[in-house]
């Protein structure tokens, strides 16, 4: 059951890199040499400031037990073999225990679940929420499971592996063939990577020899979908359903608020329909997030899945890295509200994750200033969640090699890491570190745009107009520089425009009568409100005459107007709102005092 009055605003962080406040970390660094960040150094002082930006709800990234190279066989972890990982620190989504918390991350092993639990504790204190993965896909190819409560049956325990599908198993099996990936060294020896036969990996590659760049370190999961004939298997209910809700439902009881699902379009439907509402049955304000890169399956992940919020990865993401990096129209994004129209409100956007570069790198914008028009578009054309990386609001460009991940514009998955910028600001959980001006203002305006969401029911919660169809031929609005558009909710009009022009504008925005009959809006003029800067004018609002507004270079305009105060230009005289004369009394005030 969605929050229907509050846009969520989703703060993500990798614990492993967020308090690593190691000073000099090496590329391809042990954990001994660059540390990791530990859940107990989230402190409330932090969870304070993450609030303070506007968030609602932190996703914890990373935080079950996923394939790494530290050896913590002594507290009864069965060890990973490191020729089978990637990286020193292993990726996030090879999951080796559902059911535990990564020991990387603990002050003490014995207690990491005490201390996630904690973690959650103080997260809620804080106003805030909890989100967690949730990798249903594909496991860590040596999973194993020393944490599951009595009597959970381990996956693949007990499987054919005579078999390449049965609907019976776990996993896929390449039969009569050894796992041997290519360009992958798995060592000799005692301490080499041997399986016999060999599982597909988690990119749906059926075959015993996947690539360096296929997910090798991962093993497909079979939902009871057989790949060689298309056929399904759904009834009786497939066992890696029934393992699965198991998981979901030991982590709702746990006291999350969310599970982000990675890469749900690799799992049928049917899973999600028959899992979702036993797991909501558990906490019905439960949200559950869906990783997807294909709009022709929204709407069935939302409506049949039962999915509250997608990534809105391949339609708005995309369209506004092509706006920023490849001088592609801003009218495009017209058609992007249109792709989802009727499910807008499902939609997560976003700037930055851990999959993609950051905002800031040299293979994307360069520069963390020019994000504000794609900022305001992405967190207020919407109902739907607004996501950042941790870091982004700092401007952080990416431009460490890590070592497994190398220069690639991306913040490791990977690799042990301390992220400067954010070692800088956090101050070891002080959150009082050196920032530069630039930086500070920085994360001022990510806060400003933030916290408007929430704070503005029109963008929480109001209808959506789009303006541009009658500003295409404007000639006091460049529909491929400049997007317009209006949100609206009860009293509350704002009328919100950008700029991805590296000039700035004086432009004069039409306003049509559909909106006014569709908004249900009045005719005239009223004192508005700049929300981004406090600025105050008497403005048109009206299908007769533009609706008028500078636009900074690489910025954004967000003018509220209260209905009630539309009236004529007579009226605002009346009412003492005229911006002229106030001007006019202030320089005779001045004059008399000088």
């Amino acid at each position: 059951m969605m929050d229907t009055t509050e846009k969520p605003i989703i703060y993500q962080l990798l614990p492993r890199l967020f308090t690593n406040y190691t000073a000099d970390p090496v590329p391809d660094g042990t954990i001994e040499q660059n540390g990791c960040g530990k859940l107990n150094d989230i402190n409330p002082t932090i969870l304070k400031n993450i609030k303070g930006l506007g968030a609602t709800h932190v996703w914890y990234t990373g935080v079950l037990e996923h394939s790494h190279t530290p050896d913590y066989s002594a507290y009864g972890i069965k060890r990973n073999n490191p020729h089978i990982i990637k990286g020193k620190a292993g990726s996030p989504y090879a999951i080796t225990d559902y059911y535990d918390i990564d020991p990387d991350l603990a002050v003490s092993v014995p207690d990491r679940v005490a201390e996630f639990e904690r973690l959650v504790e103080r997260t809620h204190r804080a106003g805030l929420k909890v989100i967690i993965d949730f990798v249903p896909n594909h496991v860590a190819r040596e999973y194993h499971s020393d944490a599951a409560p009595a009597g959970i049956e381990d996956l693949g325990q007990g499987d054919n592996k005579d078999m390449f599908f049965d609907p019976a198993n776990n996993f896929y099996y390449i039969t009569r063939q050894q796992f041997s990936p290519v360009g992958v060294d798995l060592s000799i020896g005692a301490d080499a990577y041997i399986e016999f036969p060999a599982k597909a990996s988690g990119n749906d590659c059926f075959t015993a020899f996947p690539g360096r760049y296929d997910w090798y370190d991962t093993v497909k999961l079979n939902y009871g979908w057989d790949p060689g004939n298309g056929t399904r298997h759904f009834e009786p209910v497939p066992p890696t359903w029934l393992k699965m809700l198991n998981i979901l439902r030991y982590w709702a009881q746990k006291g999350v608020d969310g599970f982000r699902c990675d890469m749900v379009h690799m799992v049928p439907v049917d899973f999600w329909r028959w899992a979702i509402p036993q797991v909501k049955a558990v906490n019905p304000a439960l949200i559950f997030i869906a990783e997807i890169y294909d709009v022709a399956l929204y709407r069935p992940y939302i409506f049949s899945a039962g999915f509250d919020y997608l990534y809105d990865k391949v339609n708005l993401y995309d369209s506004l890295r092509a706006i920023e990096t490849a001088q592609h129209s801003a009218a495009t994004l017209t058609s992007c509200w249109q792709t989802v129209d009727g499910i807008a409100d499902h939609m997560l956007n976003f700037l930055e994750n851990h999959d993609e570069q950051r905002f800031a790198s040299p293979q994307y914008a360069g520069d963390p200033w020019l994000v504000v028009p794609s900022l305001v578009v992405s967190a207020m054309i919407g109902t739907g969640p607004f996501m950042l990386y941790a870091g982004q609001e700092l401007g952080e460009p990416g431009t460490d090699a890590e070592g497994y991940s190398g220069l690639d514009g991306r913040t490791t998955i990977f690799d042990y890491w301390s992220i400067a910028k954010l070692r800088r600001w956090l101050n070891h959980g002080r959150c009082n570190g050196f920032l530069s001006d630039s930086e500070k203002a920085l994360r001022q305006t990510y806060a400003r745009v933030l916290g408007l969401c929430n704070s503005e029911r029109a963008i929480a919660r109001g209808k959506f107009f789009d303006l541009m169809y009658v500003n295409y031929e404007n000639p006091r609005f460049n529909p491929h520089r400049h997007f317009a558009f209006l949100r609206h909710d009860g009293d509350e009009l704002l009328l919100i425009a950008v700029n991805f022009s590296d000039t700035e504008a004086q432009v004069q925005i039409n306003i049509p009568a559909h909106a006014f009959d569709y908004l249900k809006l009045p005719r005239g003029f009223a004192m508005a409100t700049e929300l981004l800067t406090a600025e105050t004018s008497l403005k048109a609002v009206s299908d007769s005459e533009p609706f008028a507004t500078h636009i900074p270079a690489h910025g954004a305009v967000v003018w509220k107007v209260r209905t009630s105060d539309i009236g004529t230009g007579a009226d605002q005289n009346a009412r003492g709102k005229n911006p002229v004369k106030k001007a006019a009394k202030k320089r005779a005030r001045t004059a008399k005092i000088d």
